[in-house]
């Protein structure tokens, strides 16, 4: 299972519009593997950086499937991006 959760997170997905996000809807997003549907994307991201997911969505784009991930209130979605890599 450790492996699985490190094939299907990618790398963080960064842009303003993003960012905007994260500060505001303590959103972050992810580019995932295409193949994983919400609950593995869900499973990966509170494995790999010990949290609570509140809602995940997915959306299909030219650079492949980015998840926005949606942290419960309890869970800094800033602390979480330091973490992945976003800063």
């Amino acid at each position: 299972m450790t492996q699985l959760r490190h094939r299907i997170i990618l790398h963080a997905y960064v842009t303003e519009k993003s960012m905007d996000e994260m500060e505001r809807l303590n959103k972050l997003e992810f580019v995932v593997d295409s193949r994983a549907n919400r609950a593995e994307i869900r499973r990966a991201v509170e494995e790999t950086y010990q949290c609570k997911v509140e809602k995940v969505n997915v959306k299909i784009v030219r650079v492949g499937k980015i998840a926005t991930v949606r942290f419960k209130k309890e869970y800094s979605a800033e602390d979480i991006g330091s973490r992945a890599g976003v800063f």
